[in-house]
């Protein structure tokens, strides 16, 4: 496993994140698997050299932390581990429970420390734009949140590219903690990323730790055309309607990740999340893995080199559209 610096900040991570939205509650959806099940595949990702590990107090409802939290201090150190989590969005139907107000905020680090059984966190995200709080609010509560010594570093999630801008000037001009990261929506089948944020994080030093490489499991070619797919998850998941995955568009880059698949004697999802590993300014991106082949895939991608004709193929396939994932 081999690490990168996260954006212009010291903090070195490795080359792929897992991503603990599928561990907690399956009460909470029903493809999530429960602790018992959930704990192999943290002990394989720290046996492989994964040292990143990304959550969000809403994951499962604050479950999910607490199953990250215990499995990483069985199987690693703390001080190997950079551990990564989200406020904004609701955990009760309360208003005071949810958005990037100064109130949520000093509340919700508090609260996910205890769950996660830590001191600190390295990343504290914003998980999407707040609408209703003024971000200078936001960014003056983070920047205490990071001199309190509950986070060491924060980050942010999809949003517009000037939204993300505004908040790194505004910032910047107050002396406060900037955001080092950009967790934003990037796949081969939706890379409207590449018109204007991945730009912008190339430029203001910004690490990128894109979700979704697989479309919601779309890329690994298990979903024929006009099905609900053969998983819980794909015929549940509301995100892949609210994301349109599945348009003609897709499967004809999908075909053609199939073809290179074939030829290469690998599959579909490990040139998908080759591809995403060639793209200019991407740090890890986040995997979910709720079979462990699915994990032991993720990791044998990393070895692999597309060419120059495989990535012009990819390319000239893709079909623009709508920007999606921001709310």
């Amino acid at each position: 496993m081999n690490f990168k610096k996260l954006g212009n900040s010291g903090l070195k991570v490795s080359e792929l994140c897992l991503g603990t939205m599928t561990y907690g509650d399956p009460n909470w959806r029903d493809w999530v698997l429960p602790e018992d099940e959930s704990r192999p595949f943290f002990k394989r990702a720290v046996e492989c050299g994964i040292n990143f590990f990304d959550t969000a107090d809403m994951y499962s409802l604050g479950v999910s932390e607490e199953i990250v939290g215990r499995a990483l201090k069985e199987f690693t150190r703390r001080d190997e581990t950079v551990i990564a989590t989200k406020v904004f969005n609701p955990m009760t139907e309360h208003p005071l429970s949810q958005g990037l107000s100064r109130k949520h905020i000093l509340q919700a680090i508090d609260d996910s420390l205890r769950r996660l059984g830590t001191d600190y966190v390295d990343l504290y995200q914003i998980h999407r734009w707040d609408y209703e709080t003024p971000i200078e609010e936001t960014l003056e509560a983070l920047n205490d949140v990071v001199r309190s010594g509950k986070a060491r570093y924060i980050g942010a999630s999809s949003m517009y590219a000037w939204q993300f801008m505004k908040s790194l000037a505004i910032s910047e001009k107050n002396g406060w903690a900037k955001f080092i990261s950009m967790q934003n929506v990037y796949n081969l089948v939706y890379r409207e990323e590449e018109r204007e944020m991945l730009p912008l994080c190339e430029d203001q030093g910004i690490g990128v730790i894109p979700w979704s490489p697989l479309a919601r499991g779309f890329l690994a070619g298990n979903k024929e055309k006009d099905s609900e797919g053969d998983t819980t998850r794909s015929r549940s998941d509301q995100m892949i309607k609210r994301m349109r995955i599945g348009q003609d568009a897709d499967y004809a880059v999908l075909d053609v990740v199939k073809e290179i698949a074939a030829a290469r004697g690998v599959t579909p999802a490990q040139i998908a999340l080759a591809w995403v590993h060639h793209r200019p300014a991407i740090t890890a991106p986040i995997i979910g893995a709720s079979k462990m082949y699915q994990l032991e895939e993720a990791i044998a991608s990393l070895d692999i080199s597309l060419d120059m004709d495989e990535l012009a193929r990819l390319k000239d396939v893709y079909v623009p559209r709508a920007v999606a994932g921001h709310r």
